[in-house]
């Protein structure tokens, strides 16, 4: 303990939130020992996956300041999938479905860039706008239904595992994670972000250029989700409308617990990774555990807000 106290920064954040980890194995453990089988495991982190790239994206919005947030990111999510096999079965190449979701991913999420920065509505409202809109449109195109005919290969590629480990959680996940840390310590486009998120008027006044770097971020986050709905259907096999339910809050819940500053310009990406991985482990384990998902979600949500209150609490003591 002598130890966290005296971590700082990401360092402190990624050490409590691997505390509260093995805190939620030992007690899941104790509560039921076969909980945590290879297969569970597997499954944890194909869920990881979808939520990791989500998260990411939230994240870096956030992170821009200026009020940035991505409540759409469910629905980009569940309407790139549909939009990828409407697409093939309207006589779409199979080979081109991933780009294809990807391409919807980034086009729904500049979308939303455009709605912030060129017309100025506020993001929560422009993004909350668009989810219903997004979500809506995944419904009424399928009636409800999940879309079948999702191409072998990519089944393959998908349903994929390497020594227990899912192939898109280390061909897609780490990665992008990698890069993504990379970009945000070591170049300049990083330092843009942190300054934007720090103090958006002093970066205008230095020439940053915030609104187009806003709208990229916006269409990164979209990409992002375009990438999550591609690994839906590689390991569903269908493609579902309703895929995104709730991606949204616990999107949020993983940057904010993870350690990225709700007014942005604070943070990082590892801390995003491991509340990612802590809050499907929890959610896994209450599902083994048989609690019902409305109480899942509940919990996902009180921990929001105590995430958001401690961050106001440190704000006060700083």
């Amino acid at each position: 303990m002598n130890r966290i106290r005296k971590l700082q920064g990401p360092a402190l954040i990624l050490a409590l939130l691997a505390l509260l980890w093995i805190i939620v194995i030992l007690v899941l453990l104790v509560l039921k020992p076969s909980v945590f089988s290879l297969g569970t495991v597997t499954t944890i982190l194909q869920f990881s996956t979808i939520l990791a790239l989500v998260a990411l994206g939230q994240a870096i919005v956030i992170l821009a300041g200026g009020a940035g947030i991505d409540l759409s990111v469910g629905g980009i999510v569940s309407l790139s999938a549909i939009a990828g096999m409407l697409a093939m079965k309207l006589g779409l190449p199979s080979f081109l479905l991933p780009p294809a979701c990807i391409i919807a991913g980034a086009a729904l999420g500049a979308f939303n860039g455009v709605l912030v920065t060129k017309l100025s509505i506020l993001p929560l409202i422009a993004t909350l706008g668009t989810f219903f809109v997004y979500s809506g449109l995944a419904l009424a195109l399928t009636g409800g239904a999940a879309q079948s005919g999702v191409p072998s290969w990519l089944l393959i590629w998908g349903r994929g595992v390497f020594s227990g480990i899912p192939v898109p959680f280390l061909t897609i996940a780490i990665p992008v994670f990698a890069i993504a840390g990379i970009v945000l310590m070591w170049t300049a486009w990083g330092r843009w972000i942190y300054a934007m998120g720090f103090n958006e008027r002093s970066a205008r006044l230095v020439g940053i250029p915030v609104d187009r770097a806003r709208l990229i971020l916006y269409s990164l986050s979209g990409v992002l989700s375009g990438a999550a709905a591609l690994i839906s259907l590689a390991w569903l096999g269908s493609g579902r409308p309703n895929i995104g339910q709730n991606l949204e809050l616990e999107s949020l819940t993983a940057a904010m617990l993870g350690g990225i500053a709700i007014l942005g310009g604070r943070g990082g990406v590892g801390g995003v990774f491991a509340a990612v991985m802590l809050l499907v482990t929890l959610k896994t384990g209450l599902l083994q555990l048989n609690v019902n998902t409305v109480w899942q979600v509940g919990i996902v949500g009180a921990l929001l807000v105590f995430v958001l209150l401690a961050d106001r609490l440190s704000q006060n003591w700083r």
